[in-house]
């Protein structure tokens, strides 16, 4: 499949397209439509921080309930990452991008409207859903538009969509305290409303349809879609992250449901002609396994930090809220940092390796804090965890790019974005568990522990992977 960048595609669908232009370049008119499609997901996942205490205020819900207006997001992103990625795939970009970034602005106004706690955690999940999409479409167009104008590796594109990513995190919580501060909670819904239009309008007038016949018209997809896989996957999913997300005795059985669906779900994708994920050629791709693994290692030992880390400056340290806040201003500022300085280098390995380097240091600072350390320290530890973040999260997009089948990009950086979610998933987990008599220093002892014998596991898996060296050295040695 490829796609043209010629916009007269968009206002005359019915005429013969022109041939399509040589590679004069990377077409700058996706770029606004990637990112500002990209950055929903991050922007809807931080606002939601600085409202949910007025959330339950107004509904009456004590936190246990208004917590899943954080996991329901996670939840359906983990899940529909994949399955519109694949999507992506067979129908084009351009099409799903419409669909998902249109799903946002109704997901918005089902917000402002809720009458009920419950209708609004549905107005989260739909949220998830459409914010799904944007991502794998973005890196589908670039892998089409590398492939026009014979470019290997785009890092600054890719570098910049990270970067988008990061800045709008670290100032989502700040909008979404202005916007509280206007009017109310319902305003950080109510913003998806004209995101979700510009989005539409520039998804519309500048992403390229699919490509035409000669008789002027529009292809259709080459293949079909394996429902009964996507709907086995998601099952599966749903049934672990539930599992994830409130462990215990009387929620064993969830497991056991995602590993029977799990065992359906591979006895089928091993056995129908197109499946869903093609778990034959994943299965022979160890480099885009172990970029998957490395993705699940580092997040959750970021996730972990976030959420721990957090916890433990508001109860173990004893600081409000606001200067919590700003201790992690560092952190996210240094992680932009790094990216701006070093996204343009398309080599992974010699970041993968830093940044677990540095996660090591990081995550060993753990142990040294007690509830009298000074705030000097404080903002030192968060800067030094910022330049992983910045290093790895990157690192694995650039390496994800490189070792991905071209025609299946879509569904493999949906998969990507999956393994991010369930490292959260089990930093939740494992910060709950630590915590489960409050947030002390104890806790934040135990819990720096395991990061660290997580973070060993990463360094030696990414020291043992000789085929990294190979991602981004041809563009490296022509400069690019």
């Amino acid at each position: 499949m490829s796609l043209r960048g010629d916009p007269a595609s968009d206002t005359a669908p019915h005429i013969a397209a022109a041939p399509a232009p040589g590679p004069t370049g990377f077409n700058r008119k996706l770029i606004a439509p990637m990112i500002l499609g990209s950055v929903l997901n991050p922007i809807n996942s931080s606002m939601l921080a600085v409202a949910l205490i007025p959330i339950g205020r107004a509904f009456d819900a004590p936190p246990s309930q208004t917590a899943w207006l954080v996991s329901g997001l996670y939840l359906a992103t983990a899940v529909g990452q994949p399955v519109i990625g694949r999507l992506v795939d067979t129908y084009g970009p351009r099409r799903l991008y419409l669909i998902g970034t249109g799903l946002v602005g109704l997901a918005g106004l089902l917000g402002v409207l809720a009458p009920t706690l419950g209708v609004l955690i549905v107005s989260r999940v739909l949220l998830g859903f459409g914010t799904s999409a944007a991502y794998p479409a973005s890196m589908k167009l670039l892998r089409t538009e590398a492939d026009r104008t014979g470019t290997k590796s785009p890092s600054g594109i890719l570098s910049t969509l990270s970067i988008a990513n990061q800045v709008t995190a670290v100032l989502g919580p700040t909008l979404g305290g202005l916007l509280i501060g206007a009017g109310s909670w319902h305003l950080i819904f109510a913003v998806n409303i004209p995101l979700s239009a510009t989005c539409l309008v520039l998804g519309a007038r500048r992403l390229p349809r699919r490509p035409t016949s000669p008789e002027g018209r529009e292809q259709e997809a080459v293949g079909r879609v394996d429902v009964p896989g996507m709907v086995l996957f998601a099952g599966m999913l749903t049934a672990f992250l539930l599992f994830l997300m409130s462990p215990g005795v009387d929620d064993l059985y969830l497991p056991v449901v995602a590993l029977v669906l799990g065992a359906v779900f591979v006895r089928r994708e091993l056995r129908v002609e197109e499946p869903f994920i093609d778990l034959r050629v994943l299965g022979g791709n160890g480099p885009l396994l172990a970029t998957y693994g490395r993705q699940l290692l580092a997040y959750t030992v970021s996730y972990a930090f976030l959420y721990g880390f957090t916890q433990w400056l508001e109860q173990g340290r004893g600081l409000g809220a606001s200067a919590a806040g700003l201790l992690l201003l560092p952190m996210s500022l240094a992680a932009i940092a790094v990216t701006a300085l070093t996204g343009r280098n398309p080599r992974v390995r010699g970041k993968l390796i830093t940044g677990s380097l540095v996660q090591l240091l990081s995550v060993s600072c753990l142990l040294i804090l007690t509830s009298s350390s000074p705030l000097w320290l404080l903002a030192l530890v968060g800067i030094v965890v910022g330049v992983p973040q910045g290093l790895n999260g990157l690192a694995n997009q650039n390496a994800l790019y490189a070792q991905a089948d071209p025609a299946r990009m879509g569904s493999s950086a949906g998969l990507l974005r999956t393994f991010m979610y369930l490292g959260a998933m089990f930093a939740s987990a494992a910060t709950a568990a630590f915590f489960a008599d409050g947030a002390t220093t104890g806790g934040l002892h135990g819990l720096g522990w395991l990061l660290l014998g997580i973070t060993v596991l990463s360094l030696t898996a990414v020291t043992a992977d000789r085929s990294l060296s190979r991602v981004g050295r041809d563009d490296a040695l022509a400069g690019r």
